[in-house]
């Protein structure tokens, strides 16, 4: 079974996919954390045709003399055919580069493409706040297993992709149900209380799209407001007692009993955001 995500977005979509992305046009690269690969369009070169024309044309000509060279040995011919290659595939690259990044839509089954804007603005904020998770794990030091933790994060990204999509689809059906509700038929009209039926199957079905999704955004943010506090409070203890030694030598303010923020409790709370993400 592939536990790795992939996900990219580009100016029209978010691509989430167990499989790794392709571009369109232009060209990505990719930052790969854990089990979690992240595809980024790159920008435009910015360079024209003309400019294109004048690189492959350096190259056409540097190749040219080389196949010139090897012909004298006889080995004309595969010499040609390997600079033909080489500068059609230098002028494609170039070509590509000059184009801004754009994913190819996934034809499997199993991944996902989320082109409404509040869908899309909802998981890319989810995958920000998993880096801010990532970021925390350093400093827990064995209070997490990383490996586990890594999968329960990238398992519920993949989870809220799939809730997304759903809610999309629900969201086109929703508009095209309203759009019919107020068609000038009869009330008493079989096709308009069928209509009915559906409009409200799916604001049933839209709501419990809506509460997943917001389950998985608040287990992403408890665990990254449960790390990010545990590491503040661990560092204000440690201010504390660098305070305590720093006036008990210079001021001879005797130590109190219990110098420090107790961070016990704190330890569970992390502990138990990471148990409530991985469910």
């Amino acid at each position: 079974m592939n536990t790795d995500l992939h996900v990219g977005a580009d100016a029209e979509k978010v691509v989430v996919s167990p499989y790794p992305l392709r571009t369109r046009s232009g060209r990505a690269g990719r930052e790969r954390t854990g089990s979690l690969t992240r595809f980024v369009p790159r920008p435009p070169s910015g360079r024209g045709r003309e400019a294109r024309v004048t690189s492959t044309a350096r190259l056409a000509l540097v190749l040219l003399l080389a196949s010139a060279v090897l012909s004298l040995s006889g080995l004309w011919w595969p010499a040609a055919a390997v600079s033909v290659t080489l500068v059609a595939a230098f002028w494609r690259w170039q070509a590509r580069a000059a184009q801004p990044g754009v994913f190819a839509t996934p034809r499997d089954g199993e991944s996902r493409v989320l082109w409404a804007a509040p869908e899309r603005a909802a998981f890319q904020g989810a995958l920000e706040t998993s880096r801010r998770v990532r970021r925390t794990w350093p400093s827990l030091g064995e209070m997490i297993d990383p490996v586990a933790a890594d999968r329960s994060l990238t398992r519920a990204l993949g989870e809220l992709g799939e809730v997304l999509a759903r809610r999309q689809e629900l969201r086109r059906l929703r508009e095209e149900l309203v759009a019919v509700r107020d068609a000038d038929i009869p009330a008493d009209s079989p096709a308009r209380r069928a209509a009915d039926v559906q409009r409200r199957r799916t604001e049933q079905a839209w709501r419990e799209a809506g509460d997943a999704a917001n389950r998985i955004l608040r287990g992403v943010d408890a665990a990254a407001r449960a790390g990010e506090g545990f590491i503040r409070e661990r560092q204000v203890a440690a201010t504390a007692r660098h305070a305590e030694r720093t006036l008990a030598r210079v001021a001879g303010v005797p130590a109190p009993a219990e110098s420090g923020p107790d961070l016990a409790d704190r330890t569970e709370a992390v502990i138990a955001a990471y148990r409530d993400l991985a469910t």
